[in-house]
């Protein structure tokens, strides 16, 4: 049954290599279970329900992933999106979580429709390869400085905003131990570096008195805290337009970015002709819907996909395989809960220094190209907000190419991203 309906044989792989290629992918991307609660929970949202959620959300993707577009790609919510969620929509422009999930809700219904239409189409072809490579390298420098400023590394400070903080207190330095461990395992191939480094860190806090040993297996809590509590019509407020934007553009983004790099590495690409592709992104726009019912950030395919597709992966077998793990993770909820900033934080500055590598792939000769790429990613942890920083990002890019004579160079969806930004500046300024 397995044979035919992935069609293993076709796809040159087995049931066995599947399932380890599932494996190994869930171990490299699992630590979401424990850092999305952490980031999330920082503005009121019950941690217990968002780990339910994060689970759930991340094995419907997967699921969906696995039995309609029949690709190797883990979904879970977004590393980025719910830094955005939690620290800008909330935080700074001081809307509540419910709102910031119906916003949510109303993106996933957008990526959707743009999906379908053929409009995502457009829309990637329009951005420039420096932009969307600064982009995610920016989201990179604003998951960092939140890292180093929830473990302590980083303070608060009168006349430089920030300064280095007490790195002899235990805090900071098990949060550098982290992502030291991190960091060696990941050079030393080993599956799951970031996982084994929160738990090891995890387990240090729990001897050293910093943090509490809750248990490790429980049944699952209560997801009524977050379930169906998104507000769609505070969402619609006049000043989530913004946030709207930024949620669409990032997912657009960061979901055909990944799954076309991994199909490339898993040799798939040759589908993005018949088809698969488009399935592959139905499934990661409806994972952004179910996952806001349920309440979580926005869902999107897992760069660390790419991790089960060096292992064999080929099918969505591996997919299955995860969604099957990230079921049966909703039993780990105390060990969940024992996890302390100290252990995720490291965690979050790793993937950090992942996302930054983007940064190779923007073309510095050329400074039409390199201004615009540098103010994106800058913007974003200096302005603590991703939406900052595509606005300077997208508006430096359409001004600069006209004064240096080259208006159409500039793609037709550049300029209406350049002219929404623009607009929600002068709307913000009234």
């Amino acid at each position: 049954m397995l044979e035919k309906f992935f069609e293993l044989k076709e796809n040159g792989t087995s049931v066995r290599t599947e399932v380890i290629a599932g494996v190994t992918t869930f171990l490299t991307m699992s630590y979401i279970i424990f850092v999305n609660p952490e980031i999330l929970s920082s503005m009121g949202m019950d941690r217990n329900a968002i780990f339910v959620a994060t689970c759930i959300a991340a094995a419907f993707g997967s699921l969906i992933m696995a039995l309609v577009a029949n690709w190797p790609v883990g979904m879970a919510p977004s590393m980025g999106l719910n830094a955005f969620f939690a620290f800008t929509i909330v935080g700074t422009l001081g809307f509540t979580w419910q709102q910031a999930l119906g916003a949510v809700f109303i993106s996933g219904v957008v990526f959707l429709i743009l999906t379908v239409t053929g409009v995502r189409s457009w829309l990637i072809a329009g951005i420039p390869h420096s932009m969307r490579s600064a982009i995610a390298a920016g989201i990179g420098l604003f998951l960092g400085i939140i890292a180093l400023r929830t473990s302590g590394i980083v303070v608060p400070a009168e006349g430089t905003l920030v300064q280095l903080g007490d790195i002899t207190q235990t805090g900071p330095l098990l949060a550098m131990l982290g992502f030291f461990i991190m960091a060696a395992l990941d050079f030393l191939k080993v599956r799951g570096a970031i996982l084994i480094g929160i738990l090891v860190v995890t387990v240090l806090s729990m001897l050293l008195g910093a943090s509490q040993f809750n248990g490790i297996i429980s049944m699952p809590p209560s997801l009524a805290p977050t379930f169906l509590q998104l507000d769609i019509m505070g969402a619609l407020d006049g000043g989530l337009l913004q946030v709207l934007l930024v949620l669409v553009l990032v997912e657009v983004f960061d979901a055909t970015g990944t799954l076309i790099g991994i199909a490339k590495r898993a040799g798939l690409i040759h589908d993005k002709k018949s088809g698969r592709l488009g399935k592959a992104l139905l499934a990661d726009s409806s994972a952004i819907v179910a996952g806001a019912l349920i309440g979580t950030s926005s869902t999107t395919a897992y760069v660390e996909s790419a991790s089960g597709v060096q292992a064999g992966g080929r099918t969505g077998l591996t997919a299955l395989v995860i969604a099957a793990l990230f079921l049966a993770a909703l039993f780990f909820a105390p060990i969940a809960g024992s996890v302390p900033v100290y252990a995720t934080a490291p965690a979050l500055l790793y993937v950090a220094g992942l996302m930054m590598r983007e940064l190779l792939e923007v073309n510095w000769e050329d400074v039409t190209e390199a201004a615009p790429a540098a103010l994106t990613a800058l913007m974003m942890p200096f302005t603590n907000s991703i939406a900052n920083g595509l606005a300077f990002g997208f508006i430096s890019y359409a001004v600069l190419q006209t004064l240096t004579g080259r208006p159409g160079k500039v793609h037709p969806a550049t300029w209406l991203v350049a002219a929404l930004f623009v607009a929600r500046f002068v709307f913000l300024s009234h």
